[in-house]
């Protein structure tokens, strides 16, 4: 998702998320880890090969929704990915295109060594489903917001693909084992008071799903335009906020529709499915980064961008030629 970037480049939106923690992404260790250990003790060394289970029964884990569990297990391993409830949210559902916001803590089922977590320094982690382990994927899908979640996620759906991680002492086969608190999830749309708009502003229409766009005649303001459409009753989003959110965007002049995400698009001649968008907010297009910041969750902000807030120089991928004043109708999903 480009046209939020200074190098537009639809997808780079979501590549600030995919490496947030060591246990999900496996690129870098997460703040607040604990120390993993390169192999196991020796006296897991020496203890008996895991055994094989299909239940989560004999993991026992103490605590409470956001605060860091304790948990203690007998080493294990599991052919599939399993998830347990230990405590139920009622909050909407986690679907499998959603970016979540989670508290967690990972162990290896082999060694019961903790080798990543988020609750030490006291912030949850923000990351999209489809850009980590596919257990986490496979754990967390259906279950709801609010809810704490013990996943048991085997080599298959973790690191085998890469041979382990040995960073953080995983071996080809092991196990993984995660607490997860399930902070936060998107919006399905805005959600809020309609807000009045002042005469002489682009004015949107249509489903709200499908926005659709009428621009006044004349020149196109020389200044950042921000007016909220709808005022979302959520969190407010903050200058180092990770924002998930659906939008489209139009040239001011001709109206030209240039990207979007609530309907399938082309970047750079590949198909984008339809899918809300998530980044965090210090990496958007200076004008994005002015006009979101104090906004609320479920808010639609129209935004008209002069091209020095957006893309002085264009961005010919995606049709914006150099000095082009942009329309956006911006959906606040989520602000973590």
């Amino acid at each position: 998702m480009d046209f939020l970037r200074p190098r537009p480049a639809r997808t780079a939106l979501l590549a600030a998320v995919l490496a947030l923690g060591l246990g999900l992404a496996g690129c870098s260790q997460g703040s607040g880890a604990n120390s993993p250990t390169a192999s196991p003790s020796a006296s897991a060394s020496a203890a008996p090969e895991p055994a094989q289970v299909t239940t989560l029964d004999g993991v026992s884990v103490g605590g409470t929704f956001g605060e860091s569990p304790t948990v203690t297990f007998t080493p294990f391993t599991v052919g599939d990915t399993l998830s347990k409830v230990l405590s139920d949210g009622t909050g909407p559902e986690v679907t499998a295109d959603m970016t979540v916001t989670v508290h967690y803590q990972g162990l290896n089922g082999r060694t019961g060594e903790v080798f990543d977590a988020s609750y030490a320094n006291g912030k949850p982690t923000a990351f999209p489903l489809n850009g980590v382990i596919p257990g986490f994927s496979k754990g967390l899908v259906g279950k709801k917001q609010g809810s704490r979640v013990l996943l048991a996620i085997p080599g298959k759906d973790g690191y085998d693909s890469s041979g382990g991680n040995p960073q953080a002492g995983i071996q080809a086969g092991d196990t993984l084992v995660f607490v997860v608190d399930i902070v936060s999830v998107p919006l399905s749309g805005p959600q809020g008071d309609t807000v009045s708009q002042p005469s002489g502003q682009p004015t949107v229409s249509g489903p709200v799903n499908d926005p659709k766009i009428s621009i006044p005649s004349g020149a196109a303001p020389g200044q950042l335009l921000v007016q909220p459409l709808i005022k979302g009753k959520g969190d407010k989003v903050t200058a180092d906020s990770t924002v998930t959110v659906n939008y489209r965007a139009w040239l001011w002049d001709g109206a030209k529709q240039v990207d979007d995400s609530y309907a399938p698009t082309t970047v750079n001649g590949q198909q984008v499915p339809a899918a809300p968008q998530s980044g965090q907010l210090s990496t958007l297009i200076k004008g994005w980064q002015t006009a979101l910041a104090g906004q609320t969750v479920g808010s639609r902000i129209l935004i008209v961008a002069p091209a020095s807030e957006a893309y002085p120089d264009g961005a010919p991928e995606l049709g914006i030629p150099a000095g082009a004043t942009l329309v956006y109708v911006v959906d606040i999903l989520q602000a973590s």
